[in-house]
């Protein structure tokens, strides 16, 4: 109290908005447009498995809801009554420590569930989920389990991109070529208007300088806002002298590396991926036919101009030993990404030099919800940037996506780097 009995309210800041009302509203956003992403198929397509490497829609709509159910109101609503116990053992992706589960490949083979039960089960767990958010409007301090809530989300986020992602490659195998929708907000729509907007795609290529030093890079605790475990601590790295090119490489560039005969040449090629490339045929990038590419519009014209995509690791390699570069590390991709750089986001993710490892001072969090990315770190190498079929507003500076050098099914391309400054 002040002088007079008067309130002081230099002592009494302002209370902050309760933020449970918000992560409400944002966890019905991100819900309901999973099941959006649905709308466009027909029944028979909600069980298309191309290969052993994607999954069903069907499968991501009830995984998504498995991960709710068994990590947020199993343990902490009270009275919950839970799915069938054999659907765990359907939707359970690769948590060892929750238990056995479905072979992945053979996900494509569940039609029961039927989409109908999964569809009711996922309103009953939202129902679930926003009851055991009720319970916390207003009262302080936030249990140690909500910050799962979060992580939910973002995982739900991750599925709405491979759902798209595992269906592309699904439709392409089909003699058809169905398209998955070919609207002028449709994501092939959203790809073209995004790299448009970048500026002149016939500019000359040009190059980011940057003196190197030690620099700091992933996220920074203060920054505040959700990232994943792998995306931290922030530490130093020294960088030599480097330049990053502003632009991401386009159909017409990696044309030419296939006229030079890059399919054709093992000295470009690390050992694994020459044999890969022998044993798969490759001959151009996933989806290229012809002078056309196969997308989720379906086949159309490819624009020379256009970033290269679906490109794999040894291949998006092969091309920068082609170019006379090399790939960027992920700790000069961020650092030159952080200043301000064309293409970074929004249209294909770009692969980096770095394996995926931990941080200096990493640590998984505790229990099952540790497996999330902590045991993936081998075999595999950094992406970063986000795709245009990365849900708006879930990638971020920091951000590492991964996948084994093999992979070209997503939405990946590259740009390039080089030593010094010259």
């Amino acid at each position: 109290m002040g002088l007079g009995g008067e309130i002081s309210t230099a002592a009494c800041p302002p209370a902050l908005p309760d933020p449970i009302p918000a992560l409400q509203q944002r966890l019905e956003q991100v819900r309901r447009f999973s099941e959006a992403l649905i709308l466009p198929l027909e029944p028979e397509d909600l069980n298309l498995q191309g290969m052993a490497d994607a999954s069903p829609p069907k499968w991501h709509l009830g995984h998504t809801t498995w991960f709710f159910e068994t990590f947020l109101l199993e343990p902490h609503l009270e009275g919950w009554q839970g799915s069938d116990r054999r659907w765990a053992y359907l939707f359970n992706s690769y948590y060892d420590a929750i238990g056995p589960r479905h072979p992945r490949p053979q996900r494509g083979l569940l039609t029961r569930p039927a989409i109908g039960a999964v569809l009711a089960w996922r309103r009953r767990v939202d129902a679930g989920l926003q009851r055991l958010l009720e319970g916390l409007v207003g009262h302080a301090p936030a249990p140690a389990w909500l910050p799962l809530v979060e992580l939910g989300l973002q995982h739900e986020q991750q599925h709405q991109e491979l759902l798209l992602m595992d269906l592309l490659d699904g439709f392409s195998r089909n003699p058809l070529a169905p398209a998955y929708g070919t609207e002028a907000a449709g994501p092939e729509a959203r790809f073209e208007a995004a790299w448009r907007a970048e500026g002149d795609p016939g500019a000359s290529p040009a190059w980011r300088q940057h003196p190197g030093g030690l620099v700091e890079i992933g996220q920074n605790p203060a920054a505040g806002g959700f990232h994943f475990d792998h995306e931290a601590p922030r530490h130093r790295v020294w960088l030599d002298p480097f330049a990053v090119a502003e632009r991401l490489v386009t159909n017409d560039a990696y044309g030419a590396f296939i006229a030079e005969g890059g399919y054709r040449r093992p000295e470009l090629w690390m050992s694994e991926g020459w044999a890969v490339v022998q044993q798969r045929g490759w001959q151009a990038p996933r989806y290229w036919r012809g002078d056309e590419i196969f997308t989720l519009a379906g086949c159309h014209r490819r624009d020379p101009q256009a970033p290269v995509r679906h490109l794999s690791w040894f291949e998006a390699d092969a091309y920068a030993r082609w170019a006379g570069a090399r790939l960027p590390s992920e700790a000069e991709w961020e650092t030159v990404a952080a200043a301000g750089l064309p293409q970074s986001s929004g249209l294909v993710w770009q692969w980096t030099a770095s394996p995926f490892r931990p941080y200096p001072g990493f640590r998984p969090a505790p229990g099952a919800v540790g497996e999330y990315n902590g045991k993936f770190m081998t075999s595999q190498f950094v992406l970063r940037g986000g795709a245009y079929l990365t849900p708006p507003g879930h990638s971020r500076l920091v951000y590492r996506n991964f996948f084994p050098p093999a992979s070209r099914w997503m939405v990946a391309g590259l740009r390039l780097a080089r030593d010094g400054d010259a």
